[in-house]
């Protein structure tokens, strides 16, 4: 697993000491069940919720038995004695495995939701920051017309919005127990003892199962972690891009003493964007196994046991951290007004190429001899020395029909902020909502 990028939080979710808890609660739950419908005791109860699992007895029960769950069952027992037999009554292992997974991916949903609202806060604050700052936009890598870093990331804004929303239906796909038996048919447990116990733990009952719970519901959770992944991996792509040399829009954080390079000391390297593009993969990668586990021989195989036991906690681990990371990273992210101005300026006003053939058709030209001028007078400024507007003034064809003084005005950048108020309020992003500040949440 990797270790190396597992917060705090995250990885308390997934250490072994909350997994053999969640079992023990979910044992703890059916019994308590049981009781209440009058098969177990009622006085063995109390005896049973100080029940522990001993995670060093458990592996050396798991060294003769082969098998997880009857060395912690095994563990148990020894913890409480002769009321240990009313634990597991009736169950089979993926009662208690695939229902306490359920309780772990919910803790881990909550941590991803909250990291995923605190980045949206940050792109929103950044947006609204540079509501106004001019820039070219590209399409095809290449210059086509002006827009506002404020605009770019309000898009990604948007987008995180929809991320949130798949990953509240995701936590609820797999906020679900199973407590029916060795293959789903309560010969050995009733749906009333089901129905008590994941109200216990705060599950709903899957309406039917069989020896497990439905692999697609693992597998749209960890491709909704793949498709916010994608959107991150989009995110820091941009900036990387934004960040080359010959661009150098925006930077990310770089710390004093920070090196990029150990031959050459000059460079300053996006390689924290870099990072989350790299995990993104991985998350992606996740995503193709489960896939793959939906498809189980009859009732069950443990074909997908082994992998989930690396794709469940992984994906998460990567998920929270390339989500924190991200975060800091356009908290602190430099931007430069100038650099982009002068960008915008590389292509001598081939920008406003657009607002000219519109002007031309307005003043009569059919659209295929309006552009055919347009792009003439285009491709000498891409060749040449010579601005746009130049070029444009000089054209006989274009000068018949519009003034010197009606083409100066065309190239206006302002005409391209007219609707971008209109646009963050549709979209909800005012100054009001996103002042609060928002704490760096991991180490870069």
């Amino acid at each position: 697993m990797i270790e190396r990028y597992s917060r705090p939080g995250m990885k308390k979710v997934w250490a072994d000491e909350n997994k053999y808890n969640k079992w023990l609660d979910v044992e703890i739950a059916v019994c308590d069940s049981w009781a209440e419908v009058g098969v177990i005791p009622r006085k063995a109860i109390p005896k049973i919720k100080m029940a522990k699992c001993n995670i060093k007895r458990m592996e050396e029960i798991f060294k003769e038995t082969r098998h997880d769950m009857t060395a912690f069952l095994g563990s148990v027992a020894d913890s409480i004695g002769d009321e240990s037999r009313y634990i597991h009554l009736g169950l089979t292992s993926s009662d208690v495995m695939d229902t306490a997974t359920s309780l772990q991916l919910v803790e881990a949903s909550d941590i991803l939701i909250q990291d995923a609202k605190e980045l949206t806060a940050i792109l929103a604050q950044r947006a609204i920051e540079h509501k106004n700052t001019l820039m070219i936009g590209r399409t095809h890598g290449i210059h086509a017309e002006p827009i506002t870093f404020g605009l770019k990331l309000a898009l990604w804004v948007e987008e995180m919005r929809r991320n949130l929303h798949r990953l509240t239906e995701a936590k609820k796909i797999i906020s679900v127990g199973k407590i029916s038996g060795a293959v789903g048919t309560y010969a050995t447990v009733t749906p009333e003892v089901e129905q008590k116990a994941c109200r216990k733990l705060g599950l709903d009952p899957a309406l039917i199962s069989n020896q497990i719970l439905q692999r697609d519901r693992h597998a749209q959770f960890i491709t909704t972690l793949a498709i916010l992944a994608g959107s991150l991996e989009k995110f820091a792509m941009e900036i990387r891009a934004l960040q080359k040399t010959e661009v150098h829009e925006v930077e990310e954080p770089f710390g004093s003493g920070q090196t990029g390079s150990s031959a050459m000391p000059h460079k300053r390297n996006p390689e924290l964007t870099e990072r989350v593009c790299g995990l993104a993969r991985l998350i992606r990668g996740y995503a193709v196994t489960s896939l793959e586990n939906i498809a189980l021989w009859h009732e069950r195989d443990i074909s997908h046991s082994s992998n989930e036991r690396i794709i469940l906690p992984d994906s998460c681990f990567a998920m929270d951290y390339i989500l924190a990371l991200f975060a800091s990273v356009m908290r602190r992210l430099q931007v430069f007004p100038h650099r982009m101005k002068k960008n915008l300026e590389l292509t001598r006003g081939l920008v406003f190429s657009q607002r000219v053939m519109l002007a031309l058709i307005d003043k009569g030209l059919s659209r295929q001899t309006a552009y055919e001028a347009v792009q003439r007078n285009a491709m000498k400024a891409w060749k040449g020395t010579r601005g746009f507007l130049t070029l444009i003034k000089a054209d006989k064809e274009v000068s018949s029909v519009i003034t010197t003084a009606e083409l100066e005005k065309l190239f206006d950048y302002k005409h391209y902020l007219q609707h971008v108020d209109d646009i963050f309020i549709r979209l909800g992003l005012t100054k009001s909502q996103w002042q609060s500040s928002i704490p760096d949440t991991v180490d870069l």
